[in-house]
């Protein structure tokens, strides 16, 4: 395949998600790898193809006292350089390519072989250093071009079709507030209807929500959007992450952050803010699968100029700097 945006920097990972000495299938660009992490924080990663008769090593295990992953056809082991193990010793050389990463605390981010045209973004780790980890969610493989899914992320009017019954939204307004390069932030200001006492029972996140909602969102092109929501009782730092796998495929996952004006809420709204979380993506995709091939719109909607941006990024991609 032709690829997506070749040398962005893309957020494939978050620590959590790896677990400890297990394979973590991961496709980016057409090419599929394999990720583990070893009890020491090591990640290593490395294309997922066996050189011997091309078995997906993502389906082999950790041998934790080397460091290596086993092929699960005929249990040969390579170490993170794709060097074998056999007879009690490593190769000279590297048998299997590696992925080259880079790793930023928790988040792994990898330019997928191609030569960086962005730095890696400053943001995440701004994130995470002021507001509280909730967890991983709504982490999926959308059948849809990686175009499509990026701009359901930059567009103000959807919640008022594809989220009307979980929003309630009665109008929506969004403006820039800054805009440079990749970086844009943007205010939103949104009217929304009552929730009623069975449905805040069903998911307590609902209650904190005002009627109206003054939001902010901050965006890195092309794999992040950063949505605050705030509240008097908490304040969320949702992280919607995308990365393309194919021409068709896109993967996502939400990286959620929060603070509670009192702690003892953390363990009563995580759950519900994670699940809340999750419905949107669900949505999304839903809308998202079921799309027509991309025609030029003949109908304009309020506040599309920031969908606009992220199209122009996208399509003048090939003059980006090289850093």
């Amino acid at each position: 395949m032709k690829p997506i945006l070749p040398g962005a920097p893309w957020l494939v990972a978050h620590r959590s998600m790896l677990g400890v000495n297990r394979p973590y299938p991961l496709t980016l660009n057409g090419r599929d790898y394999v990720l583990w992490q070893n009890t020491s924080g090591e990640i290593s990663a490395l294309s997922n193809i066996c050189p011997h008769m091309q078995a997906p090593l993502s389906k082999g295990w950790i041998c934790q006292e080397r460091n290596t992953i086993a092929c699960p056809f005929h249990a040969l082991e390579f170490d993170g350089l794709g060097r074998l193990f056999r007879d009690g010793e490593l190769s000279r050389t590297s048998f299997i390519e590696p992925l080259k990463l880079i790793v930023d605390g928790d988040f792994i981010w990898t330019y997928g072989g191609f030569q960086p045209q962005l730095p890696v973004p400053d943001l995440h780790q701004k994130v995470a250093n002021d507001y509280d980890f909730l967890g991983v969610t709504a982490q999926k493989s959308i059948q849809s071009d990686f175009l499509s899914c990026l701009k359901i992320n930059y567009d103000h009017n959807h919640q008022n079709g594809t989220h009307r019954e979980f929003f309630k939204c009665k109008s929506c307004r969004s403006e820039f507030i800054e805009k440079e390069g990749i970086y844009a932030k943007v205010s939103q200001v949104v009217e929304k209807d009552d929730y009623t006492p069975e449905e805040i029972a069903e998911n307590p996140m609902l209650g904190a929500i005002p009627d109206v909602m003054n939001n902010f969102l901050e965006y890195v092109f092309p794999s992040t959007q950063f949505f605050c929501l705030q509240s008097p009782e908490v304040q969320t730092y949702q992280g919607h992450i995308l990365y393309p796998e194919t021409e068709n495929r896109t993967q996502t996952f939400i990286l959620l952050y929060a603070k509670f004006s009192d702690p003892s809420l953390k363990p009563v709204m995580k759950d519900s803010l994670l699940h809340a979380a999750s419905i949107v993506v669900q949505q999304d995709t839903q809308c998202l699968e079921s799309l027509y091939p991309r025609q030029t719109p003949k109908i304009h909607l309020p506040n599309e100029d920031i969908m606009v941006y992220a199209e122009a990024l996208y399509n003048n991609w090939e003059g980006a700097p090289v850093i």
